[in-house]
C-alpha cells in the first residue's frame, strides 16, 4: 500500500527490546483537504535510519504493510491492535525549501508549435478506429 503526505512529526528511535527498535513518524493525509488524517507509521529494525534525511513538512510519498494482531489481556478480554509499518518512503518534489534556480541554472524556452499527426487530419469525431 501507498499514500502520499505531509511529514507532521518524526520521533526518536527507540530500543523496545535488545533485539528489537522501532521509530515513529506521522504524515498528514489529506485525501478530503477540508479533514487531514494524522496517520501514524512506525519502521523497525534496520529501516530506522531511514527516516533520517526527511524532515517536519515535507511532502512523502509512504510505502507501507497494515499489521494487525490479537492479544488477550489478564482478565481474558480479546483486544485487537492495528500498525502502518512502512517499508519505503520517497521524497516529493514539493519539499520544505524547494531549490531555487539561479541566473545559470534557468533554462528559457520558447513554445513548440502545435503539429498534428497526418493520419489525425483526415480523422472525424465519428470515424472512431474501435
Amino acid at each position: 500500500m501507498e499514500i502520499k503526505g505531509k511529514i507532521k512529526k518524526i520521533s526518536e528511535t527507540v530500543q523496545i527490546s535488545e533485539r528489537f527498535r522501532k521509530r515513529e513518524f506521522i504524515v498528514e493525509y489529506a485525501s478530503n483537504p477540508d479533514y487531514p488524517q494524522p496517520l501514524q507509521f512506525e519502521m523497525v529494525q534496520d529501516r530506522c535510519e531511514l527516516l533520517d534525511p526527511f524532515e517536519v513538512g515535507q511532502d512523502v510519498e509512504v510505502f507501507f504493510d497494515l499489521r494487525g494482531r490479537e492479544w488477550t489481556n489478564p482478565q481474558g478480554e480479546v483486544k485487537y491492535f492495528n500498525s502502518l509499518q512502512a517499508w519505503k518512503l520517497v521524497s516529493e518534489q514539493n519539499t520544505v525549501n524547494p531549490p531555487v534556480p539561479n541566473d545559470q541554472t534557468r533554462i528559457t524556452s520558447t513554445p513548440l508549435p502545435e503539429e498534428k499527426p497526418g493520419w489525425l487530419e483526415k480523422e472525424t469525431a465519428d470515424n472512431l478506429p474501435f
